[in-house]
């Protein structure tokens, strides 16, 4: 009995400590996009990836550093999956979980989706072969409500920082594919309240956001891509940096020679594989972390 009671103790003692707070941030319900049937996280065997899709209601899932290495340093986290799913391992949770190590508070961002059925990915992958044009258009009504889910969780990062234990002016924003996209959006998008302290955009897709003049005081940028993505994304990169560039702005791109599309937190045996890396050590040279010893 005895024995019984501590095994109890131990795994709620290991569940409490793998769980993580989830917010549900406020948002506004869109008049001509409606959801249906719930959200829904699955593992795809079409992208080989854990994702979830359909998403109606943003939320941020919290992830924190020890208190003894926090550098008070916060990146919300949005990740890709084309606005139908949201890569939420290899693009979310796992780059959470690399950031904690480093004392990086996370937050993973699950930003509206175009509503989907019970298989968000295998519908973009029908319609990318039998009708693309109708993504572009699924995509268009939808971003507008990512956008402002992105610029929500800043607002929302901003008003909380004590509670997250984050320095309200050290939050940044990192996106990928269309969460990168969505970055965009929120460069383009955001006001004094709202505005992200630094960017950083991983093969975001430019053809959901397209290229734009940056505003003057447009925070500084850390831009990842692949030469080799074979969904044509370098080219976007090196337009978003030639446009902060222009503008004299704070810039930098990583611009790897292989890498492919989607990589993220994968191991592919390329250099590409430590672009996280290189992000720390920009936001070192940038006074955004301090490393601890």
């Amino acid at each position: 009995m005895k024995n019984t009671i501590i095994l109890i103790l131990l795994l709620n003692y290991c569940l409490s400590a793998t769980a993580q707070e989830i917010v549900k941030l406020s948002f506004e319900k869109p008049d001509h996009v409606s959801w249906s049937g719930g959200e829904k996280e699955y593992f795809s065997n079409i992208w080989n990836n854990q994702v979830v899709t359909n998403v109606s209601v943003p939320t941020l899932t919290v992830f924190k550093p020890k208190t003894d290495i926090n550098t008070g340093a916060c990146v919300i986290i949005a990740p890709g999956g084309g606005l139908y799913a949201l890569s939420i391992e290899s693009e979310g949770r796992e780059v959470a979980k690399w950031l904690n190590e480093k004392g990086i508070t996370a937050l993973v961002l699950k930003y509206r989706l175009v509503p989907s059925g019970e298989d968000g990915v295998a519908e973009i992958t029908e319609l990318s072969q039998s009708n693309p044009a109708k993504i572009g258009e699924e995509v268009a009504k939808v971003i507008p409500y990512s956008i402002a889910d992105g610029l929500e969780a800043i607002l929302y990062a901003r008003q909380h920082a004590r509670e997250l234990g984050i320095d309200e002016n050290k939050i940044g924003f990192m996106g990928f594919s269309a969460g990168g996209a969505v970055t965009m959006g929120v460069a383009y998008h955001c006001n004094e309240a709202n505005r992200p302290d630094f960017l950083v955009p991983v093969y975001a897709w430019t053809d959901a956001m397209p290229v734009q003049t940056p505003k003057k005081d447009s925070p500084p940028m850390l831009l990842i891509c692949a030469s080799d993505d074979p969904l044509g994304l370098a080219a976007g990169s090196i337009d978003i940096y030639n446009s902060w560039y222009k503008e004299k702005l704070n810039v930098a791109l990583h611009m790897y020679s292989k890498g492919g599309h989607g990589f993220g937190m994968k191991k592919q045996g390329m250099s590409s594989d430590s672009w996280i890396e290189r992000f720390f050590d920009w936001s070192v040279t940038e006074g955004i972390v301090t490393p601890f010893k």
